[in-house]
């Protein structure tokens, strides 16, 4: 789970693992781990999500975190224009560090309604450039399960030894 602070990263997860929204908030500090098995097209797929702390100015992602990741959730706020700036800049450095693996772009917050500040034809444009685009609720629970899915069968395409080279070439 990458992504600036506030944007809903650890709501995200607690919505998938157990299905429960918390209004209170409280900052991610380092890294917090939570593991779900998924049953996927005849398969038990254990995932180990990693919830990072939120890319900041006083906190910049330590990409050594990312090592051996086979996928990631880049997460945004709709509702704040910049913390889409700081995704496009996450997956940059992603992509150098860890080369061409999957990940699904999570526009949050749609329970807030018509104040999203990022427009429909920049989200186009993404999906052009190849990005798979989910737009979801932590709240409501809208488009959570299809993110966490879609990820893990973007992971599951990939060939088998794909993910093991790619390991030990950025490890």
């Amino acid at each position: 789970m990458l992504g600036s602070t506030a944007v809903g990263k650890t709501s995200l997860v607690r919505r998938f693992i157990t299905s429960q929204f918390s209004e209170n908030y409280r900052t991610t500090v380092g890294v917090k781990i939570e593991k779900k098995e998924l049953a996927l097209e005849g398969r038990t797929v254990t995932l180990i999500l990693w919830d990072l702390a939120g890319d900041d100015p006083f906190q910049e992602l330590r990409m050594s975190y990312l090592r051996g990741a086979c996928g990631y959730l880049l997460v945004v706020d709709g509702g704040r224009r910049a913390t889409l700036t700081k995704a496009m800049e996450l997956q940059l450095r992603v992509s150098k560090t860890l080369g061409e693996i999957p990940f699904v772009l999570i526009l949050n917050k749609t329970d807030l309604g018509p104040g999203w500040d990022i427009d429909q034809e920049f989200i186009e444009s993404l999906r052009h450039r190849g990005w798979t685009v989910i737009t979801a609720s932590a709240k409501d629970g809208e488009g959570v399960e299809e993110a966490f899915t879609t990820l893990t069968r973007q992971m599951l395409a990939r060939p088998a030894g794909e993910i093991d080279t790619e390991r030990k070439n950025h490890a």
